[in-house]
């Protein structure tokens, strides 16, 4: 199960639409070392525009828990286009945990290729084979 949600969101989500300040109330919760990257990534962004480039994190997340929290958060489309709308920022994924952001608009050429075959094949090595 990817999700810890309340019976009282469930509920809410048989009735009808939720918003995403409690999908993400859950995420956050479920999710804490995924929310923890994602949201430092999304704010690394930031300084890194004013240099007129992206932000990727290469960090190896310490368990095998965490890295599977990664892959459910950046896997899963509602969560991450819901983290997206919260901070503004378009998400990629390589090798089971380099994320990167870029801006929601712009910077089309450097999203392509952050996210080309030919990027995947690059960032490859011995150890990441297995993730």
């Amino acid at each position: 199960m990817s999700l810890d949600v309340s019976p009282e969101l469930i509920a809410d989500a048989e009735h009808g639409e939720i918003d995403d300040d409690r999908f993400l109330a859950a995420v956050e919760r479920s999710l804490p070392y995924a929310w923890s990257v994602m949201s430092r990534v999304a704010g690394e962004l930031k300084m890194s525009l004013s240099a007129g480039r992206a932000f990727a994190d290469d960090a190896t997340p310490p368990t095998e828990e965490e890295r599977g929290q990664l892959l459910r958060a950046l896997a899963s489309t509602s969560i991450r286009a819901a983290m997206e709308r919260r901070f503004g920022v378009r998400f990629a994924f390589q090798n089971c945990h380099r994320v990167a952001a870029f801006p929601a608009s712009g910077m089309e050429r450097e999203y392509r290729d952050f996210c080309s075959s030919r990027a995947q094949v690059l960032n490859q090595t011995p150890e990441l084979r297995h993730c």
